[in-house]
């Protein structure tokens, strides 16, 4: 896989809520670190993305936004 996206992580679903037209997906990058992203169940379904099994969560903003208490 080639991409332009810098931010591609690479990780473990760790779990996968269905709803009735997108899946949340929950990715594990590192101990204790899971990105969730919002993808069609098409998508999901397209990918083959089961629990446990491995993916990438790719960031590609314009902007990101840091903020401290």
């Amino acid at each position: 896989m080639k991409i332009s996206a810098r931010n591609n992580l690479k990780g473990t679903v760790v779990s996968i809520a269905e709803g009735s037209v997108n899946n949340e997906v929950a990715i594990e990058v590192a101990p204790n670190v899971v990105i969730t992203s919002i993808v069609t169940k098409n998508a999901c379904e397209a990918l083959s993305l089961k629990v446990g099994g491995e993916a990438y969560a790719i960031v590609k903003a314009s902007s990101v936004m840091v903020a401290v208490d």
